[in-house]
């Protein structure tokens, strides 16, 4: 597979040997990744996507994931979750307590008094099993032990990145367990769709087509109450531009408890294999549409509230407050909301999610 496009100007001026480096003993790199009008770049550190190029409407391509151009920036970032894969938990558990099966588990706290995106050294800070690779698609596994983080059972989970000539990322994920535990998976990856550094994504128009939203408490803690987002800041189901209801962060609880759009969406309420809309984004400038579909319950809009510009990403330019914007598909509960859908795993069963991310452009 050549290096050659992405390093020689393609849209991301990366050097796979930047990422050649051991990490516990284990080996990293970056793997270039290449179908039709789109071009990837993923490490095995985190199993994140460090780079996706895709053409604007005049064809010009621009890298709209946001990463780092060596192990090491990811290393020292004061953001720790760039384009990773996060587990076993994404989200907050409150003081890092759950019980399961009438017993109390204990995981370590990393935010303020909770656990957060399963631990400092979640899914996100591990180095991942390369199982394969082929010009267009990767597939990366690790195995959870049990007792990491606090979790229960010997978790083997498996991430699969695919291009396609239609002009998708998809990600399918599975799992399996050999005691309960529960399990949440998603990809933290931070889009700007006129390109990493390339100016605030308030006047992107996104488009959630959700009726109920999380409730969460003053720890962003979710209390278990779904709240109607008709009539509310968090009502997208029409389109609407990000910034233009962000204002109200001053007013509106939600919005001033997570400094603006921090927030889970209910996309249905039961498990099933179906695909459904997850949310859509378009970017007036460039033309780009990112259309993202999942067969997770929900969808987190997270409007990048506390990037401060301390982080220089890949293109040389700093990642500032509210210039990229997160949708991390994912089931909407905790552990802790035994009102909500379960997330819990058992033995002899298999955890399976997939989701697609489809560019196009307007016309």
């Amino acid at each position: 597979m050549s290096q050659n496009n992405l390093v020689n100007g393609e849209c991301a001026p990366l050097n796979p040997e930047n990422f050649n480096k051991v990490i516990d003993g284990k080996q990293v790199g970056l793997f270039l990744l290449k179908n039709g009008n789109l071009t990837a770049a993923i490490t095995n550190y985190g199993g994140r996507i460090v780079s996706l190029c895709a053409p604007d409407k005049n064809g010009q391509k621009a890298d709209v994931v946001l990463g780092f151009k060596s192990i090491d920036d990811y290393l020292k970032a004061t953001a720790v979750y760039q384009g990773a894969i996060i587990g076993r938990e994404v989200g907050r558990i409150a003081k890092g307590i759950f019980e399961m099966d009438g017993k109390s588990y204990s995981l370590p706290i990393n935010n303020g008094a909770d656990h957060l995106h399963g631990g400092l050294n979640g899914f996100h800070n591990q180095v991942w099993e390369v199982k394969s690779v082929t010009a267009s698609s990767i597939v990366l596994s690790y195995v959870s032990v049990d007792g990491e983080m606090g979790y229960p059972g010997n978790l083997k989970v498996e991430a699969t990145y695919t291009l396609t000539s239609n002009n998708d990322l998809t990600l399918k994920f599975s799992a399996t367990t050999d005691k309960t535990t529960p399990v949440n998976l998603t990809n933290h990856a931070f889009f700007n769709l006129e390109g990493e550094g390339n100016g605030s994504i308030l006047d992107h128009i996104l488009t959630i087509p959700a009726n109920y939203f999380c409730k969460v408490n003053s720890d962003k803690i979710k209390t278990g109450e779904l709240i109607k987002t008709a009539g509310t800041p968090f009502d997208f189901r029409k389109g609407k531009p990000i910034g233009r209801d962000i204002i109200l962060e001053t007013s509106d609880e939600q919005l001033k408890i997570a400094r603006g759009y921090d927030q889970s969406y209910v996309l249905k309420k039961k498990h099933s294999n179906k695909l459904v809309l997850a949310a859509t984004v378009v970017d007036p400038k460039s033309g780009r549409k990112l259309e993202v579909s999942t067969t997770n319950l929900g969808v987190h809009f997270f409007s990048a509230n506390f990037f401060k510009g301390t982080d220089v990403g890949k293109m040389g330019k700093p990642f500032n407050f509210r210039e990229s914007f997160a949708l991390e598909v994912q089931d909407y509960n905790s552990p802790n909301q035994k009102s909500f859908p379960t997330l819990i795993l058992k033995p002899g069963e298999k955890y399976e999610t997939y989701t697609v991310y489809h560019f196009s452009n307007l016309k």
